[in-house]
């Protein structure tokens, strides 16, 4: 059985789930979060809390328990708080602006890249920095990593855009191997 699926699922105030059938809805002050979950899990109020169970012993069933409960958790989590990923462009005269629901970048192409905001998604530009806020995890990782993909950083000089956190390796150039090898 699964650790993480064990544990329940705690409501903060101002959030409820309804289970109707396979399909588990959670609201909360930020909006409504809706997912299909599998049949061979049921998920059940004990208290205030709900909990996570599953229905058969097949391998595929132990296997899918702690992602239903992960995947609700983050929903509960993206209805109360939120989630956010950040961004940096690193790179000389790379820049980004916000009009709307469209974030324009200019990353060093011929033409300003525009990526347009999918529900529930706001996009903020500070400086070099891209913040992407929205209540579903899913969908705010995806954006991020759809952004990311548009200039991936290069390991020579690190230009590109990487998540705040991200490591870039360096390579050392053409002078450094030269030098190594006389």
């Amino acid at each position: 059985m699964s650790r993480i699926g064990k544990l329940p699922i705690e409501l903060p105030e101002g959030v409820s789930i309804k289970v109707d059938g396979n399909r588990v809805f959670v609201t909360g002050p930020k909006g409504e979060l809706a997912k299909n979950i599998s049949k061979v899990v049921s998920v059940k109020k004990e208290g205030n809390r709900y909990v996570v169970s599953v229905n058969s012993k097949s391998k595929s069933a132990r296997s899918i328990h702690g992602t239903t409960r992960a995947h609700i958790a983050n929903m509960v989590n993206g209805v109360s708080v939120g989630f956010s990923k950040k961004l940096e462009m690193v790179g000389t005269g790379y820049r980004g602006e916000v009009s709307g629901r469209i974030l324009s970048l200019a990353i060093g192409y011929s033409h300003p890249v525009k990526i347009e905001a999918p529900e529930g998604i706001i996009f903020s530009v500070e400086k070099s920095d891209i913040t992407i806020t929205g209540m579903d995890k899913e969908i705010v990782g995806e954006i991020a990593a759809k952004i990311r993909a548009i200039r991936p950083p290069e390991p020579y000089k690190g230009k590109g855009i990487k998540y705040k956190d991200e490591y870039i390796r360096r390579k050392a150039g053409k002078a450094a191997k030269t030098a190594t090898a006389a």
